[in-house]
């Protein structure tokens, strides 16, 4: 059996931060996992930069909510939805994630939790488990699933090359030249062929 799993952001929406960063004219918040490998060090950086301007967990929805999927996303994830499983495996937050779902017609996401205070303020985050896009793909082959996945970032390479068949989609030239070997794609229509032929 298998099933497809795939990153968020940068593959299906927008990078929810860099257009953050536009929306707040901060523009150290444009970093993402595509410049930073260290999760755990870059949310806290994150953390730091909200804190110190005074903005919390409502100013980032606001931004969200006019947050659409990028062109051809929620045909593309329909489709692949008729022809196999699909998880979205995401270093978001479900915070974050809700609304951008709704857009998306509600795929099954595995994502983390922000730790909020009753002000509004981002004071932490609750990972669902370490390497959590790894750990998930091992699990679901635990469980008897061929994985297929695909992402743009650092943190996506671990769940590419641990299933059958892997993708880079929408991904930097820096990760692409890095990892010469996983075939890398920039319209939905090449990806779909991808993981059909994996299938």
């Amino acid at each position: 059996m298998n099933i497809v799993c795939l990153d968020m952001e940068g593959v299906l929406v927008p990078e929810i931060w860099i257009a953050f960063a536009e929306a707040s004219g901060i523009p150290e918040l444009r970093r993402t996992t595509r410049d930073e490998p260290d999760y755990d060090k870059l949310m806290k950086w994150r953390i730091g930069i909200l804190k110190e301007h005074g903005l919390g967990l409502k100013e980032i929805q606001e931004t969200i909510a006019g947050i659409d999927p990028m062109d051809g996303a929620r045909e593309f994830l329909d489709e692949l939805r008729e022809l196999t499983q699909v998880i979205i495996l995401s270093d978001t937050f479900t915070q974050f994630a809700t609304p951008l779902m709704k857009k998306l017609n509600w795929p099954t996401i595995f994502c983390n939790t922000l730790e909020v205070a009753e002000n509004g303020e981002i004071t932490g985050y609750k990972m669902r488990i370490a390497q959590s896009k790894l750990a998930t793909v091992k699990a679901l082959q635990s469980i008897g699933f061929d994985t297929i996945a695909s992402g743009d970032s650092y943190n996506d390479l671990g769940m590419i090359r641990a299933g059958k068949a892997g993708f880079l989609f929408k991904s930097t030239e820096k990760i692409i030249a890095d990892n010469p070997d996983i075939p890398a794609f920039n319209e939905y229509s090449e990806l779909l062929d991808a993981i059909k032929k994996a299938l």
